[in-house]
């Protein structure tokens, strides 16, 4: 029993000397990793304060940009009106020129064809100006730019064929705005 208890001293003094060692180690690293603990929740915190600033930025663009086109949207037109006001003002003119009493009717209906002409001029110009473009009606009947309201006999032209234009057709790019109401040969 003797011996027991000197082996059981033994080891208790082996195991005193090793566990302090053992436990300065573990202590170093216990502390290490607390740092590096604190140092990741320090992160933490400050990737999430980015992201909710992000997403705040982004939150406001979003809404600024959508205002934004809901303004582009409310004055999508203004420039097309404003584009619009020479016309009006010639046709006033010509209004204004009919009831001028002074001039002979002939002379007073020549100038009333040349501003009524001058005045569809403006008004081609304002289209061309903004991508309205006249629909092409002469040759082949396309149900896509044409609405044929009459079929017509001809030895003229060939079955399928525009014959007469009703109602001028017109597109903005490749949108109709209105299709060309024309007749068409059998």
């Amino acid at each position: 029993m003797d011996e027991t208890l000197k082996e059981e001293q033994g080891i208790t003094d082996i195991s005193a000397e090793i566990v302090p060692e053992c436990c300065k180690d573990v202590d170093a690293e216990v502390g290490e990793q607390k740092s590096e603990v604190e140092e990741l929740r320090e992160k933490i915190v400050e990737l999430e304060d980015k992201y909710l600033r992000a997403n705040a930025d982004f939150d406001n663009m979003k809404r600024r940009l959508e205002k934004e086109k809901m303004q582009a949207i409310s004055y999508a037109h203004e420039v097309f009106a404003r584009d619009l006001l020479p016309v009006i003002d010639a046709l006033e003119m010509a209004i204004l020129a009919g009831s001028n009493q002074e001039v002979d009717s002939g002379e007073l209906l020549a100038k009333v064809k040349e501003g009524l002409e001058l005045t569809i001029e403006q008004f081609r110009k304002a289209f061309e100006k903004h991508g309205v473009e006249l629909v092409e009606s002469e040759g082949g009947f396309d149900p896509n730019f044409h609405e044929a309201v009459m079929q017509l006999e001809s030895e003229e032209k060939n079955s399928g064929e525009i014959l007469q234009v009703f109602q001028k057709g017109y597109k903005i790019k490749e949108r109709i705005l209105r299709p060309a109401m024309v007749s068409i040969v059998k």
